[in-house]
């Protein structure tokens, strides 16, 4: 997997995960949200549009960023998600918290 990180006008952290979300990659994403939080951005979006497939391991991670930006204030947004993430979010009902957008620039309105 590889990880790419920008921070956007007005302070959102886009993190663009390549590959497959799963337990060999998981604690690498774990440890980039958590790092692009504790220096000062807890805005986050995900876009998960190059991403095949997202595990259990995978979606600790979101949650454990999701919880990370919550307490500095913040939110995470995914975006782009395919339709295994998608139905993956919705057997677990974590498409509750992590609502998926369509697009990254819909995921970022509003923030």
């Amino acid at each position: 997997m590889e990880l790419t990180v920008e921070v956007r006008a007005g302070g959102i952290g886009l993190l663009r995960p390549t590959g497959r979300l799963d337990l060999l990659w998981s604690t690498e994403l774990r440890q980039r949200l958590a790092q692009v939080v504790a220096e000062g951005t807890p805005r986050l979006v995900v876009d998960l549009g190059e991403v095949p497939f997202v595990d259990s391991s995978g979606l600790a991670a979101l949650i454990s960023g999701l919880k990370a930006a919550r307490l500095a204030g913040g939110d995470l947004r995914i975006a782009r998600a395919n339709d295994q993430v998608r139905s993956v979010l919705k057997i677990t009902s974590l498409d509750r918290v992590l609502r998926p957008y369509a697009t990254v620039d819909e995921a970022t309105a509003g923030y």
